[in-house]
């Protein structure tokens, strides 16, 4: 399997609690890491993601999440 790299904006609360998260897992993984295996549970999920990521968006921008 390849890898696509791709840049992605987040808020720095979420930094913060991926960089608390990377200290937890004692790996040494790095960010990418970690949220690679992310978004591999997000999707291996039996969510709607379609439905699922358009809640999230929404409330993210009302500023409810």
């Amino acid at each position: 399997m390849s890898n696509t790299e791709f840049g992605v904006s987040v808020a720095e609360v979420l930094v913060e609690g991926l960089d608390e998260l990377k200290k937890c897992i004692n790996l040494q993984a790095s960010r990418s890491e970690v949220i690679e295996a992310i978004l591999t549970v997000y999707f291996q999920s039996d969510v709607d993601h379609e439905v699922r990521v358009r809640e999230l968006i929404i409330r993210r921008r009302k500023g409810t999440l």
